[in-house]
């Protein structure tokens, strides 16, 4: 294994309504996959109405910290100001590095 300075682990939690719009961004933002699973829980907003409609989705993927501002690019752009998303990245140390970057 090596030091996480070279590759983190973005989580995103979001409407299950974006999963689609949200992983085609990850795929343009050059993440070249990703775990999505189902999530509920409560946020400073309290509970939205799509969780009645499908609940949330969280999104990790392993990238590079070049993909990875591309990512939080997106998101401030695309997502942030429209919709209730939840993110935060975490170093890593990661096995077979070069797959991430």
């Amino acid at each position: 294994m090596t030091s996480g300075r070279e590759v983190v682990c973005f989580v995103i939690v979001a409407e299950s309504l974006l999963e689609s719009r949200l992983l085609a961004g990850l795929a343009a933002c050059g993440a070249r996959g990703w775990t999505v699973t189902a999530a509920r829980g409560e946020g400073p907003r309290n509970r939205r109405v799509s969780e009645v409609e499908g609940g949330n989705v969280r999104v990790e993927t392993l990238v590079s910290a070049t993909v990875a501002e591309r990512i939080w690019t997106m998101l401030s752009d695309d997502y942030f100001p429209h919709y209730a998303v939840a993110a935060w990245t975490v170093d890593v140390a990661v096995a077979r590095q070069e797959r991430y970057t």
